[in-house]
């Protein structure tokens, strides 16, 4: 079959590598000369430990085997299964550790509590004020800059795929083509629309009820650090922000420790990656309130620094880039994805959230089950 593919984030490009792996052919539209979207503007992680019970840790789960055997194929997505550290540096956080750690799918999702000194152990750059941390064996991290090039290449080198940049789809027609702004058809026998953050225009034409919104985030990149962290890094405002970790000890933690005014503002959270030069992808901040400012804000890119010089016990390398992002996130957040058949033979699939680059290649491999591909 022929399927094409809008959209060449990390939603669209996984759902051409599977439709190429099952022997089909694919051709894909962007609308910039390449994807530059929430999909290059994230820390790359795939992050299993904070997922939700049910079908959100489920597909993170599969997603995290399937990056493994899609790295094998394609090294240059920078694979690395260097796992994940939950800082905590208070009581009532390294209560609510203790609390997840006994529960039944702990070791589903890799968790171990470790002290302060095994915590070093691991990750000797964190040479700061701890008390331990929560670690996750199941996390990893791929190169967002580079991940969808790269699966690009491998795919062209079938034969049977075609990547058009610089294309913005503007109408579909019927139920298997689409007609992109240079007035080109491209038919297909299915069409996948992966429009990520564009949610206006065609979109809303085809799904006027769209239960997905829009979020944006802050982050930054350092120049390259002098030693290796050899995980990635969260702190315990992660507890607040990721549902896996609900629970009493949580509740007490929120009632009890109050999060700092420029955190609690921006709705933060410390995420840290090493990228494979040696710099720092630090992050991140959530608004959720349109139309979104045109400026970044300087206070939490100050905040976090501070978070991350405490842990680290030393100064942060140069800071070199500031940037802000959108994506895409269901209304209802415990849902995965939002993936609607639009018309007969045409498919919606939009609103993973922070979700995108974890979930990617079990989401994509999900919808080409559902289309009978």
């Amino acid at each position: 079959m022929k399927v094409i593919v809008v959209g060449a984030g990390a939603l669209g490009t996984m759902h051409a590598w599977h439709a190429i792996q099952r022997g089909h052919e694919v051709v894909h539209l962007e609308r910039e000369e390449q994807s530059r979207g929430a999909s290059v503007r994230n820390f790359g992680l795939v992050w299993v430990s904070g997922r939700s019970v049910g079908a959100e840790l489920d597909t993170a789960l599969r997603a995290r085997e399937l990056w493994e055997s899609i790295a094998a194929e394609v090294p240059d997505v920078g694979f690395r299964a260097s796992g994940s550290l939950t800082v905590v540096r208070t009581d009532a956080e390294l209560a609510v550790a203790e609390e997840v750690v006994a529960r039944p799918d702990a070791a589903l999702r890799g968790w171990e509590l470790l002290d302060a000194d095994a915590t070093r152990a691991l990750n000797p750059a964190l040479g700061g004020k701890l008390l331990g941390a929560l670690w996750s064996s199941t996390d990893a991290q791929v190169e967002p800059r580079v991940t969808q090039l790269a699966l690009q290449d491998h795919l062209r080198a079938t034969g049977r795929y075609t990547f058009l940049g610089g294309r913005e789809v503007r109408e579909v027609v019927g139920e298997n083509a689409v007609r992109d702004d240079r007035g080109e058809l491209h038919t297909g026998d299915a069409v996948v629309l992966c429009t990520g953050a564009w949610l206006g225009g065609m979109v809303r034409e085809l799904a006027p009820e769209l239960p997905v919104r829009r979020v944006r985030l802050q982050m930054m990149q350092t120049d390259p650090l002098d030693e290796v962290l050899t995980t990635s890094v969260a702190d315990g405002d992660s507890f607040r922000y990721y549902p896996a970790y609900q629970g009493p000890a949580l509740t007490e933690l929120n009632a009890a420790q109050a999060q700092d005014p420029i955190a609690a503002e921006h709705r933060m959270q410390l995420l840290m990656v090493q990228r494979r030069d040696g710099s720092l992808t630090i992050g991140d901040t959530h608004e959720y309130d349109q139309p979104f400012g045109f400026d970044v804000d300087e206070d939490p890119y100050a905040y976090l620094q501070g978070v991350v010089e405490d842990l680290l016990g030393r100064p942060l390398p140069r800071i070199r880039r500031r940037w802000a992002g959108v994506y895409a996130q269901c209304v209802d957040t415990t849902r995965v994805v939002h993936r609607e058949r639009v018309r007969e033979g045409v498919w919606l699939v939009t609103g993973p959230g922070g979700r995108g680059m974890t979930c990617s290649p079990a989401i994509g491999e999900d919808t080409v089950n559902e289309m009978g591909l």
